[in-house]
């Protein structure tokens, strides 16, 4: 029997463990209306997705495209 890591994000997460993953608060992470998914009526937020929104945010010191 293989053992269970437990040292990484799941791929699902309800808010509090979503904000804790991107290092925001709760509130904040619901005021960016990020895509959930629905899993037997509970809304949670995708890895992918919140990886994907750090990922879009400017970089300190870098010019964004437009002039921004």
């Amino acid at each position: 029997k293989m053992p269970i890591a437990r040292d990484f994000a799941p791929r699902l997460m309800p808010a509090p463990q979503a904000a804790h993953y991107l290092g925001v608060s709760e509130s904040k992470l619901r005021a960016l209306e990020l895509p959930r998914k629905v899993l037997d009526g509970k809304r949670l937020y995708d890895r992918i997705e919140l990886d994907a929104y750090a990922d879009a945010l400017a970089t300190e010191g870098e010019t964004v495209a437009n002039g921004w």
